[in-house]
């Protein structure tokens, strides 16, 4: 049977009296429910308090109030994960979902429908010998999650709740530094190609900024997106669904048109190739921030062959990639824009890109994706 600990009589939306964050795990498996908890609590900022074998005792769990993030599988036994999602928002607007689903088709296909259905984020169940890793991003992803849910205001207030940053992997410039780099004189009025890059966080911020396309942008997208290779052509589907551009797994060899978003595929990274005009190709070179695909070597490319006519911008993720080749783009004349700590799961990434020096404007997601729009002709 599940249980929530302390939840006592807290009503739904409520805060915590301390500041840990408060985690339901549910999942059908008691292993993976213990080995789940075991986890995260190794972290002393969390704190499992429900425990739940079903979407049904997960809606109970939620409705008892208390939770600020929960951990969803999606199988399982008398109410599904998908079942339960959209239940468990209703009774908490602010809650943050991360769906943890089976690394398959048939389990990324179900992670992007539950993005579609209010989850916050998506990761795939470790393999053998993953453990160790799959804790670090989980807890990396529930505390970015947690304190994102903290910031947002209470329904029926105008005062956001005050908790600490987001998780920074990168440390703010010091008082007094630039942060910004001097604009160039185009501010991308010029540009050819838009490209942008993510991590931890990155499906949600990309659906925001694909929602924020009103119409078909009048130049070509490329994203990387560090995640699983079954999972990127249905991020692929997934980002199509939402708006004006059409979004596909790039192959080697594509002429990038107006209109279309290029993911990189699973094990590939995606560059930029010289020709008249110029090509989309797939490289099977070394990984870069242990990733393949990488932003930094698609960003590399894309200043080499479009210089000061790209616009570059690095979205929420964990680690250092896309500092370097934004800071490429930035040399080269492009326009560079990251998203900022705030609105952001992770500030590593575009974090990196601030500390370079390499960004023209540092903005709130919302604010970035009416920019983003507005540069490529969508908005």
């Amino acid at each position: 049977m599940s249980h929530a600990l302390g939840t006592g009589t807290r009503s739904v939306g409520s805060e915590p009296d301390h500041e840990r964050l408060r985690v339901l795990i549910c999942d059908d498996s008691a292993v993976i429910r213990t080995a789940t908890a075991r986890m995260l609590e190794a972290d002393p900022d969390l704190q499992v308090v429900a425990r739940a074998r079903n979407g049904e005792e997960a809606v109970a769990a939620i409705r008892r109030g208390g939770i600020d993030v929960a951990v969803l599988d999606i199988e399982m036994p008398i109410m599904d994960g998908l079942t339960a999602l959209p239940l468990m928002m209703q009774l908490d607007a602010r809650l943050r979902v991360i769906v943890v689903s089976t690394l398959t088709t048939r389990g990324a296909s179900a992670a992007m429908e539950a993005l579609r259905r209010g989850a916050s984020d998506c990761m795939p169940k470790p393999s053998s010998g993953e453990e160790k890793s799959f804790a670090q991003e989980l807890i990396t992803r529930v505390k970015g999650h947690g304190a994102l849910r903290r910031r947002a205001p209470v329904r029926g207030t105008v005062t956001p709740v005050v908790v600490a940053p987001a998780v920074m992997a990168v440390p703010p410039p010091s008082p007094g530094a630039p942060v910004l780099a001097a604009r160039p004189r185009s501010m991308g009025a010029q540009a050819s190609i838009l490209a942008i890059g993510s991590s931890t966080g990155g499906p949600q911020a990309l659906a925001e900024v694909f929602r924020a396309f009103r119409r078909a942008p009048r130049i070509p997208l490329l994203l990387t997106q560090h995640m699983p290779p079954p999972f990127i052509p249905m991020l692929a589907e997934h980002l199509s669904r939402l708006g004006a551009v059409r979004a596909v797994v790039a192959a080697a060899g594509t002429v990038p048109q107006a209109g279309y978003a290029y993911l990189a595929p699973g094990g590939h990274h995606l560059v930029a190739s010289a020709g008249a005009p110029p090509t989309l190709q797939l490289s099977d070179g070394p990984e870069e921030h242990f990733c393949r695909p990488a932003v930094d070597p698609m960003m590399r490319s894309l200043a080499t062959i479009y210089g000061d006519r790209c616009i570059a911008a690095v979205l929420t993720g964990m680690g250092h990639d896309g500092g370097a080749g934004a800071a490429a783009i930035q040399a080269a004349g492009g326009y560079v824009l990251a998203q900022d700590a705030q609105s952001s799961v992770v500030w590593g990434m575009p974090g990196a890109v601030v500390e370079r020096r390499a960004a023209h404007e540092v903005l709130p997601l919302p604010e970035l994706a009416r920019r983003l729009a507005e540069l490529a002709g969508a908005s």
